[in-house]
């Protein structure tokens, strides 16, 4: 794979295949993507072309002619680097570059590149490598063309074969290497996940498409100083944090790792890891951007990743953020008919989130219940535990007991039933 810091200077000529006119629209829209995932790496996009063919070609994909057609056109534009959105064959990409004599990439190596610049800590960064490494083990030969001249004679293995295989080796090992870093981290994560799940506090994960504005929610709502920015991915590590609802409950938002159309399946399971925070929350906030025209087919987008997750079954909040972008009332209307139940806020000026706020405590009522307690002044650790994990309503000390009101969560309450007053509560 070329280095990143190689193809930032480079200018792309982007290419879409599709096979009938009713794929052409959505390849247009995934091409369309595939240039601001391309900029996205600082790299010039110089033309995009959509080629449209009766089935694969087994040497370039699409057509000889074709081939030959495109490339004269990359150079007639200068263009130094040719993008794929479609995945090639690891021998098509050998004749692609030896025809066009330059590097010819896919989606898939696009998106590594990306995650591999945003990845901070080291679970992310395990994660990326190991994808990386998954990728170009089949596609080994891209790199040592070269020696397949030094071949020995009939029956011998040749020197470039013998270069081959063991880079082959050297890539195996490190991939396992990798994979068992990854599951010492893991290990740590689960041990972390142990620790907060001692305090019984509600846990909800904000999802949804790249861009959508799920970390710029998670910091409104929480003042938590996270990355926002206006690109692709540009947070791929889960961060969590606190925020209390309207009646006083705590509950831990985590904002995970961006969605795109045809995410690598390596990286989707390479970051299991990360995602899993979505699959072991109370539910699950859905971000979408409301003012993309391509705002249904990101639902089903995270919807399908969120399927090979196994959270496709949890309760969920479907937020339409970026309502201020929207002028037609046609639009919202049309939004309000296909997502009748979702939220429809702008976290840029604050509208609909203190109704988004109400939702969270509405999915959580179930876990919130109403007691009264009279507690011993020696058990300071419980007055403590209800702080931290709930809302505590009121509180009067007297010469042996504090009497305390407060909503706790069902973790809590079995903590504090001894000390109920008349050994009745109520379910908020």
């Amino acid at each position: 794979m070329t280095d990143t810091k190689v193809r930032s200077n480079r200018i792309a000529y982007l290419v879409g295949v599709y096979r009938d006119q009713h794929g052409k629209d959505e390849a247009s829209s995934l091409l369309d993507e595939l240039k601001l995932l391309v900029q996205t790496l600082g790299i010039a996009v110089v033309h995009k072309e959509l080629v449209r063919i009766q089935e694969a070609n087994a040497r370039f994909f699409v057509g000889s002619g074709r081939a030959e057609g495109i490339v004269a056109h990359v150079q007639q534009l200068g263009a130094d680097l040719i993008v794929f959105d479609n995945d090639l064959t690891p021998a098509q990409q050998r004749n692609w570059e030896a025809l066009s004599k330059l590097p010819v990439i896919e989606r898939q190596e696009i998106i590594l590149d990306i995650f591999a610049q945003r990845a901070q800590t080291k679970e992310a960064r395990l994660q990326v490598e190991l994808a990386r490494l998954e990728y170009s083990l089949p596609r080994l030969t891209r790199a040592w063309g070269h020696l397949s001249r030094q071949a020995g004679g009939v029956g011998g293995r040749g020197e470039g074969e013998t270069q081959l295989e063991t880079d082959r080796r050297i890539v195996r090992r490190h991939i396992d290497a990798v994979k068992a870093d990854l599951e010492l981290v893991r290990a740590r994560r689960a041990t972390q996940r142990k620790q907060r799940e001692r305090l019984p506090l509600p846990h909800a994960a904000i999802v949804g498409y790249t861009n959508a504005g799920k970390s710029s929610l998670l910091r409104r709502l929480t003042g938590a100083e996270v990355l926002v920015a206006d690109k692709l991915f540009s947070t791929l590590d889960p961060t969590t944090r606190r925020v209390d609802l309207g009646n006083g409950q705590p509950l831990l938002l985590t904002d995970t790792v961006g969605f795109v159309r045809n995410l690598p399946h390596r990286l989707i399971e390479s970051f299991k890891a990360t995602l899993e925070e979505a699959a072991r929350a109370d539910f699950l906030v859905h971000v979408l951007d409301a003012s993309h025209p391509r705002v249904y087919d990101f639902y089903e987008t995270t919807k399908r990743v969120l399927d090979e997750l196994g959270a496709d079954t949890l309760r969920a909040i479907t937020v339409l953020n970026k309502i201020d972008r929207l002028e037609d009332p046609a639009a919202i209307h049309a939004l309000r008919l296909h997502f009748p139940d979702a939220a429809f806020v702008s976290v840029r000026t604050g509208a609909g989130l203190d109704d988004l706020l109400e939702r969270f405590a509405e999915k959580l009522s179930d876990r919130s219940t109403k007691v009264e307690l009279a507690l011993p002044l020696d058990r300071t650790e419980l007055l403590s535990l209800l702080h931290r994990t709930g809302r505590v309503l009121r509180l009067e000390y007297g010469e042996r007991v504090a009497s305390v009101v407060a909503l706790v969560s069902p973790k809590v309450f079995a903590r504090v039933q001894p000390f109920l007053v008349n050994q009745q509560a109520q379910a908020v």
